[in-house]
């Protein structure tokens, strides 16, 4: 009887041992102590914070020198801020510069955002959404196809577009720049079929298809009143990045010879280079302000979303 109790117990025991031994382990492999823990956050914290600080050097020193170079003549060195009045009044007379170039190139690629965007989405949401529902193999073709822009150089793009643009504007249209929308509707769409991919790829489409079509809801309606507002987010993104990408656009519209905002700004340059510098500057943080609007929008559905 003895020895029955005392195997018994040292089976337990062994039992009770082979069931901790797990727990102990991983409270082990997880578990430092506090000091350790905390020199790491801090080592980490310590890097994280070198990068982003050679990070923002790397990426604001060289807009830094263009604003010093806007306010401070290179050859007598005295400071003004004349080139930014002549941008904000249209008048840079005193600074022997004639700013119709460049109003006449910021009005063509303004116009030019609005005409290549709705292009681009009347060509891109309609194709990508029927793919996605009907042919998941026709949409890898599409992106194949969308995303082809990225690998071919903008400079061979226009020995293509050339003799197409020449019979164009001989022919069936005329010289006006705008017409620039259909090579820039090119450009603009591997990051707006990205953006909008994005956005197909977050919702279950074919069951709010079905769903809607069982309930009597035609495609027109389905389309317009079921995917749409869910993929508004995706159709921004695409916009904002086909504006940014239009408003710094120099190769194809120059080798056409054709009128946007950065060739106004070179030829610009060739008579004020300040001003053109201002410009450029004011052209780049309309472009950050495009991108960080966007990240407060994203953020601002997230919210919402998850309030509700």
């Amino acid at each position: 009887m003895a020895v029955n109790t005392i195997t018994a117990v040292q089976d337990a025991a062994t039992a009770s041992a082979t069931a901790t031994t797990p727990t102990t382990a991983v409270s082990q492999q997880s578990g430092m102590p506090p000091q350790l823990r905390a020199m790491r956050v801090h080592k980490q914290r310590i890097i994280k914070t070198a990068i982003l600080a050679v990070t923002l050097l790397f990426l604001g020193v060289p807009l830094l020198c263009m604003l010093i170079f806007t306010m401070r003549h290179p050859l007598t060195g005295r400071w003004s801020l004349d080139p930014w009045k002549a941008i904000f009044t249209g008048d840079g007379s005193s600074l022997g510069a004639d700013l119709s170039t460049l109003w006449s190139g910021l009005g063509t690629s303004l116009a030019l955002c609005v005409v290549t965007v709705i292009i681009m989405l009347l060509l891109l949401v309609p194709v990508m959404v029927i793919a996605h529902i009907r042919s998941r193999r026709m949409e890898r073709v599409i992106e194949w196809v969308a995303t082809l822009p990225l690998t071919i150089p903008a400079i061979v793009l226009v020995v293509g577009l050339g003799p197409i643009y020449r019979w164009l504007s001989a022919d069936v249209l005329s010289t006006n720049p705008i017409w620039l929308c259909f090579a820039y509707a090119i450009l603009v769409m591997p990051y707006a079929f990205r953006a909008i991919a994005v956005g197909l790829n977050s919702i279950d489409v074919l069951t709010l298809c079905e769903a809607a079509r069982s309930l009597g809801a035609s495609w027109p309606r389905v389309f317009f009143r079921v995917l749409m507002p869910n993929l508004w987010q995706s159709i921004l993104s695409a916009t904002f990045i086909s504006i940014s990408v239009i408003l710094g656009e120099y190769t194809v519209a120059s080798l056409l010879g054709r009128m946007n905002l950065q060739v106004a700004l070179y030829q610009l340059g060739q008579s004020n280079s300040q001003i053109s510098t201002a410009m450029s500057l004011l052209a780049l943080f309309f472009g950050v302000l495009l991108l960080v609007s966007l990240d407060l929008i994203s953020d601002a559905m997230r919210r919402s979303k998850e309030e509700h």
